[in-house]
């Protein structure tokens, strides 16, 4: 079907078939972006393409026959995040070669808005302005909104545009993502006074990114859904670097058709995808993985303490964890930063509290113990009252440490 649809395009036959390099060269403004991408992707080889590339089906599923010339589906995004999309074969190469023939067709006149959904992005904080930011580079037409709005100057500079409201956003975008500290925020900002729903409508998509409980993503469905418009939850997995780098995994529920359209660009964003089926999969998923997070952190602080109580070098230990089995890609990444007591926020301790408290009432709910979740709770619990919830959740270990030092050895 992909092969139909790729008839349907803008650009002749001769342009796909030119040379890569010289469709870069021949899109004013964008000559040093996509050149270097080019190089990334190609290792600094000249590559042609001919027509039967242009014939390959869309393993990633990002086109669809009779879907190709809507204005709100995206046909190609530059393969900025190559080493995300090896399992599509040469589909990324695809996708960079139509995007860089919409691009020099939009030079030559003709509407590529057809090519590169609008996309909004709602809520700019740690996480948020790095995927939007990463949206930019890609090429979308991207608008933004912060409730602090001077977190949307820098994009801005970077060429994003900027709404009032999130109702402005949604308005102006056929997807808008959103990316909200909390189930209080993410439902305020879609459902509120001036709430994106109110700019939604048949035809537009609302990805929700934050991480909720079911009930919450629920809600927000049920009322983008009143709107005609579709919606997908689609929680992280990753933090502060991986959404610099595009590596996030992304969690997807909700509807098939938008998960589709919104596809390429959550590949710019993430190096894998799931679609989990029904609203409220996606965020159970991610509150099962953050309550694993949350608990191992907690553990690897407890060893942490107990090795520098009984005179261990914590540099060692860590070199013991780091070549067993045990071994996590989160010790080696936060551990020597924490034996140096430098908690440099990439995921708020806040935050890991907030979803250790939503999985376990997920958990009463199902009837199913948590019993160490819920010591590990306790733990982040006090050390979110002791003013360390705005560090990264490895602090933690601060009050593992601190608690140990007010213990005595009669307490048994």
């Amino acid at each position: 079907m992909a092969s139909s649809c790729i008839g349907k395009t803008w650009c002749s036959s001769a342009r796909v078939g030119l040379s890569l390099s010289s469709c870069v060269a021949s899109v004013a403004g964008k000559r040093n972006r996509f050149a270097a991408l080019l190089q990334r992707e190609q290792g600094g080889r000249k590559v042609s393409v001919s027509s039967s590339v242009r014939s390959q089906s869309d393993p990633i599923g990002g086109i669809q026959e009779g879907l190709v010339c809507k204005p709100s589906v995206v046909t190609g995004v530059p393969s900025e995040l190559a080493r995300s999309r090896r399992r599509a074969g040469r589909t990324s190469q695809y996708r960079f070669i139509m995007a860089q023939a919409a691009s020099a067709d939009g030079a030559a006149g003709v509407d590529s808005s057809a090519t590169f959904p609008t996309v909004g992005f709602l809520g700019l904080g740690i996480m948020g302005e790095a995927m939007a930011r990463n949206l930019v580079k890609a090429g979308y037409d991207v608008t933004v909104w912060n409730r602090t709005a001077s977190k949307c100057a820098s994009l801005a500079t970077e060429g994003a545009k900027v709404g009032l409201l999130p109702r402005d956003v949604t308005e102006a975008c056929d997807i808008t993502f959103a990316m909200l500290a909390d189930p209080t925020g993410a439902l305020s900002v879609a459902c509120g006074e001036h709430g994106a729903v109110k700019g939604l409508g048949p035809g537009k998509g609302y990805v929700d990114i934050s991480t909720v409980d079911g009930v919450t993503a629920m809600k927000i469905n049920e009322a983008v859904k009143a709107t005609g418009g579709e919606f997908l939850e689609a929680p992280v997995s990753g933090s502060k670097k991986p959404a610099e780098d595009g590596t996030l995994i992304f969690m997807t529920a909700g509807d098939k058709a938008l998960y589709e359209r919104a596809s390429p660009a959550l590949d710019v964003m993430g190096k894998a995808r799931f679609f989990l089926g029904e609203v409220g999969k996606g965020a159970a998923m991610k509150l099962v993985v953050n309550m694993v997070m949350g608990s191992m952190m907690a553990s690897f602080s407890e060893g942490l303490a107990l090795g520098d109580k009984i005179g261990l070098d914590a540099n060692t230990l860590l070199e013991v964890i780091s070549l067993g089995a045990i071994n996590t890609p989160m010790y080696t990444l936060k551990g020597p930063a924490m034996v140096k007591g430098q908690y440099t926020p990439a995921f708020p301790l806040k935050h890991q509290q907030k979803d250790l408290r939503l999985a376990l009432a997920l958990g009463e709910e199902v009837v199913q113990p948590l019993p160490v979740a819920a010591a590990a709770n306790e733990v982040y619990k006090l050390a979110r009252a002791a003013g360390l919830g705005d560090a990264d959740f490895s602090a933690v270990l601060e009050t593992v440490k601190s608690h140990s030092r007010g213990s005595t050895s009669n307490d048994h």
